[in-house]
C-alpha cells in the first residue's frame, strides 16, 4: 500500500461515495479530455475509467503512487505524467481539457492560478480543497470569504460549492474539512482591460480590506474621481462586473 507524504500534501480519500459523488459532479460537456491531478492510489481514477466519452490522463508527482496506478490501472498506459501539474505542458496533453482531482492543499491556490492562466484551454474544473479555500472560491459579495481569488477567478468561471467533505474519510485525517467546487467556464472571452492591471487593482483593494475604495485605492487614482457609490464601499461589497468598471476608470 502506498504511504501518504506529509511533504507532498497528500491526504488518501478512503470513502468510495465520496469518491463517485466527485466522478459525477464533472460534467465534461464540451470535451472528454480530461486530466486528473494528484490520483495516489486511483480512487477517483477507477469511477473517471468507467465513465463513457471520457479521455483520463493523470499527473501523479510521487513514484510510489506512479508505480501503483501502472500496476493496478493498465488502462492508464501511456497515460500517466511523473511530473509536477504547477510545470506541467499542459500543450502536450491536448485541448480543450478538463481539470479532476483531490488536490493537495499546500498548492491549491496555486493549481487554480494555472488553471486560470489556461483559461481559453480548460473549461471545466472539479476539485477538492481545504474548505475555507472552496467557500472562498464559491463565495459571492457581501460575504466574508469573498476575497481576490473569488474576483478573479468569477471573472471567467461559474463557481459552485458542491460538498462538505469531513476528515474522517481521509488516510491520514487532516485537520480540517474539505470542501469541493465546481468550475465551468463562461462566455467572457477577455476583459475590456489588461488581465494584469485588473489583477492588481483587486489585489490592491483588498489588500486594506477594512478602508473604503476611496482609501484603499488613493495610490491608483493620480486625480481621477471614483464615482460616489464605488468610493464608499468596501472591496468585499464589489461584484465582478463593479471591479472591472472600477479598473477601467484607474487605466483610462
Amino acid at each position: 500500500m502506498v504511504k501518504a507524504k506529509k511533504h507532498l500534501g497528500q491526504h488518501f480519500l478512503r470513502h468510495e461515495g465520496v469518491a463517485l459523488a466527485i466522478v459525477k459532479f464533472l460534467k465534461a460537456e464540451r470535451t472528454g479530455n480530461t486530466l486528473e491531478i494528484g490520483p495516489g492510489t486511483g480512487v477517483l481514477t477507477k469511477y473517471l475509467l468507467e465513465r463513457e466519452g471520457i479521455d483520463l490522463k493523470v499527473v501523479e508527482l510521487d513514484r510510489e503512487s506512479v508505480a501503483f496506478l501502472q500496476e493496478h490501472f493498465p488502462a492508464l498506459e501511456g497515460k500517466i505524467f511523473s511530473e509536477d501539474f504547477l510545470h506541467m505542458d499542459l500543450s502536450k496533453l491536448g485541448t480543450p481539457l478538463n481539470v479532476i482531482g483531490n488536490f493537495p492543499y499546500n498548492i491549491s491556490s496555486q493549481i487554480l492560478f494555472k488553471v486560470l492562466e489556461h483559461k481559453d484551454e480548460v473549461p471545466e474544473l472539479v476539485g477538492m480543497f481545504q474548505k475555507e479555500v472552496a467557500e472562498r472560491v464559491a463565495s459571492g459579495p457581501g460575504n466574508r470569504d469573498y476575497g481576490i481569488l473569488s474576483v478573479l477567478l468569477q471573472a471567467y468561471y461559474t463557481i459552485t460549492y458542491e460538498l462538505t467533505v469531513d476528515e474522517n474519510v481521509f488516510d491520514p485525517p487532516p485537520k480540517v474539512k474539505s470542501g469541493v467546487i465546481r468550475m465551468i467556464r463562461n462566455d467572457r472571452k477577455e476583459l475590456p482591460v489588461d488581465d494584469k492591471f485588473f489583477k492588481t487593482v483587486v489585489k490592491t483593494a483588498f489588500g486594506q480590506r477594512r478602508k473604503t475604495l476611496r482609501n484603499s485605492l488613493r495610490g491608483m487614482m493620480e486625480g481621477k474621481e471614483m464615482p460616489e457609490e464605488l468610493s464608499g464601499q468596501r472591496p468585499e461589497q464589489l461584484g465582478v462586473e463593479e471591479f472591472i468598471r472600477l479598473a477601467l476608470i484607474i487605466a483610462s
